[in-house]
């Protein structure tokens, strides 16, 4: 066979005919469970209102994203605020579908959505079972102070704002440790693998026959036109799947009984009348539900693990990379453990993608299932037990992920939005004058005259060297952030309290002013470096709303090559990153193979990768790439977080990043803020690129020009 082709490669040659085959089969019909089918009706219209919230936002002049617009009206209206509520509304049915496909067995579901669209927003609370309803207080008071009017918008209030976030916080964790309990009760005490676990070898791995494993009994899965079905019937108000776990009577059940469970919790499971005799219940961890449905749902429990693995890895090369990717992330012992002794979460996690790649698909969708938000106080839910907190559903799997990875101690908790603003006072708190040796003429901050000085610097981690040092055959690239706020006038937020009232201007030089210096040095000192001539420079990617190639730029043809760099758009990392692993891929493909579902997959001869990555602000998928970058071991990036002086976001964003390199040795980070001392900057991402610790004396020979001779 060939090579493969750069847009559709096809298997390359270790893939047999009958793997080829079903590759083919699976090209066209690929597999969908319910969350697929969930999430596929959920993506429709997610980016719309994303949209029309930020927009409805900026028309209320309301800068905190947690913060709703509201218009309290009972008349019809067309205000940006009352067209996003009206919008928001008309999805109880994608709501329906989608809590259905992620909740747990015997959760109920909540919303924050009226009887009617086109009556008040409080009318919610009328007989809700929402636990915010009455909990946490709205930022723009108690209903009894807002006026209801056609003419007129309330404002938020900053003390409202910060009672809310408070209430929001404790709920949230209340109502996190309670799900957790509830489903930790519900897995459980005896393995539901003593008949149905197929062989293991000694390090617990599954062995599979040659021929896979064996199909379970029941009925076949649905085919595409009963999937299409159940999407159709789900629009029409229908759930997704039977949603209570009622499966087909067990074949026997335990003679063991539970402790009951009470209260709330023992209605939300289905207890009382629908109890099975104590003497036929079966044993769970907690005590938690023994209703007849679960009863039988633990019993189908492993055929349905089964036949969800089938589908998700139908041949043993999609086997061998979901493996390797648990290996790489660090969690394959863990998953292990998960699917021995809770099955009933392995499940719910097997279903949502959690145990294998990014497929390359989703990076080229405007949404997918990890750019889904997640908000607690409306219902929308996320995949594991304790979701509510997260900002959507890639932050929440990044930190489950985190939380199950082998030597990891305790549990890695995301800080609440007030801690991470405490957080981020305290690094502000730690800047300091930049080394005085590093002072130069040529810095933007001096060529603009926006000061005589420079901003007090976060001084980065003293260097240390995880991944090995570069070699000549590493792939050194640069991605390069060229979205509008690369080239906004620098903006410090005003806050009261909690609220972003206002902004002032921070006297610095614009974003994309500063790249491009960075950029130069850069390019310069790794050419000397590298001892590279003439043209041959480094691949330059841009990225914002979508990616593009700006070519190879060097030191002789840097000017021209940016003039080609246009600068709007949003700020998605994830195509810029896959436009980049679709050059690296294409120089090196004679080590690599192509994977339908989940693209390039590097060799052991594979060389490195080492990518630049400039920033001016959070990517809206930034957590996507960071689970990706999890998953690699061919790849190393060195971030640069360009931010405004005095700045909490740029704070908070940086601390985030800080985290994420002290976990993954593979990504390494140096931030600036306000008027930046270039050389000092340079010289840190010099080290942290390169992987050794240059020294001042060395730095200031790679910063030289070259004799005139050799320029001539």
């Amino acid at each position: 066979m060939g090579k493969p082709s750069n847009m559709a490669p096809p298997p390359p040659p270790t893939y047999s005919n009958q793997a080829a085959q079903g590759d083919w089969q699976a090209a066209l019909m690929p597999y969908r469970n319910e969350f697929d089918l969930a999430a596929s009706v959920r993506e429709v219209d997610e980016q719309q209102m994303q949209n029309m919230l930020q927009d409805a936002q900026r028309s209320m002049a309301i800068y905190n994203e947690d913060i709703e617009p509201e218009h309290e009206t009972e008349f019809s209206c067309s205000c940006k605020a009352c067209r996003y509520r009206y919008a928001k509304f008309s999805r109880r049915k994608t709501h329906d579908i989608w809590s259905d496909a992620v909740k747990y067995p015997g959760e109920k579901t909540y919303s924050d959505m009226p009887n009617s669209i086109y009556g008040p927003s409080n009318q919610a609370s009328m007989f809700s079972n929402n636990p915010y309803v009455r909990s946490v207080m709205s930022p723009y008071g108690p209903s009894w102070t807002r006026v209801s009017s056609a003419y007129y918008q309330s404002r938020p209030i900053p003390k409202y704002h910060e009672q809310s976030i408070l209430q929001t916080i404790a709920l949230n964790n209340e109502l996190n440790a309670k799900a957790v309990r509830l489903v930790e009760g519900l897995e459980p005490s005896n393995s539901i693998w003593e008949a149905t676990m197929p062989p293991t070898s000694s390090d617990g791995r599954v062995v599979v026959p040659p021929g896979g494993f064996a199909p379970p009994p029941g009925p076949p899965p649905p085919s595409s036109s009963e999937q299409k079905k159940g999407i159709e019937a789900g629009m029409n108000g229908l759930s997704l799947g039977n949603g209570n776990g009622n499966l087909p009577p067990p074949p026997q059940q335990q003679q063991q009984q539970p402790k009951r469970s009470s209260g709330f919790f023992s209605k939300l499971l289905g207890g009382g009348s629908n109890t099975v005799p104590s003497s036929q219940r079966i044993a769970t961890t907690g005590g938690g539900s023994t209703s007849k449905s679960h009863h039988r749902y633990l019993e189908e429990l492993p055929q349905l693990i089964l036949k969800e693995e089938r589908g998700r890895w139908p041949d043993e090369e999609t086997r061998a990379i979901a493996v390797g990717y648990q290996e790489k992330v660090g969690m394959r012992s863990k998953i292990v453990d998960l699917r021995a002794r809770m099955p009933i979460q392995y499940y719910h996690l097997l279903k949502a993608g959690y145990f294998e790649p990014i497929p390359t698909s989703w990076s080229e969708q405007v949404s997918n299932p990890l750019k889904f938000s997640i908000e607690a106080a409306g219902g929308w839910r996320g995949v594991t037990p304790a979701w509510r907190g997260y900002e959507d559903t890639a932050e929440e799997r990044l930190y489950w992920v985190l939380n199950h990875r082998e030597g990891t101690t305790g549990t890695r908790l995301k800080p609440d939005f007030i801690s991470e603003m405490r957080m981020a006072q305290d690094r502000m708190a730690r800047a300091v004058e930049p080394p005085p040796e590093y002072f130069s003429d040529e810095d933007q901050c001096h060529v603009q005259h926006t000061t005589s000085g420079y901003s007090k610097q976060v001084m980065p981690p003293a260097f240390r060297a995880y991944d090995r040092a570069e070699v000549p055959t590493d792939d050194t690239m640069i991605l390069l952030d060229v979205s509008s706020s690369m080239d906004f006038d620098p903006l410090r937020p005003v806050y009261d309290r909690y609220m972003v009232t206002n902004y002032q201007r921070s006297t610095q030089p614009k974003n994309k002013d500063v790249a491009k210096a960075i950029v130069r040095r850069f390019v310069h000192a790794m050419a000397r470096h590298d001892h590279l001539r003439e043209n041959s420079g480094y691949d330059l990617v841009t990225f914002s709303s979508s990616a593009s190639y700006a070519g190879r730029i060097s030191d002789q043809n840097f000017a021209r090559t940016w003039r080609s760099v246009q600068i709007g758009g949003g700020t998605r990392v994830m195509t810029g990153w896959q436009k980049v692993k679709q050059l690296h891929f294409e120089k090196h493909r004679e080590s690599a193979t192509w994977h339908p579902k989940f693209g390039w997959q590097a060799g052991p001869e594979t060389p490195m990768l080492r990518l630049l990555l400039l920033l001016d602000g959070e990517a809206t998928d930034m957590d996507e790439f960071e689970l990706d970058l999890l998953g690699l071991s061919w790849a190393h990036v060195t971030i640069f977080l360009i931010g405004v002086d005095g700045c909490p976001h740029h704070h908070r964003h940086a601390n985030e990043l800080q985290r994420i390199s002290e976990v993954n040795h593979h990504v390494s980070f140096v931030d600036a803020q306000g008027n930046t001392p270039e050389r000092f900057v340079t010289h840190e991402l010099l080290k942290r690129h390169l992987g050794m610790d240059i020294s001042m004396l060395r730095f200031e020979e790679l910063e030289q020009l070259p004799p005139y001779a050799a320029v001539v």
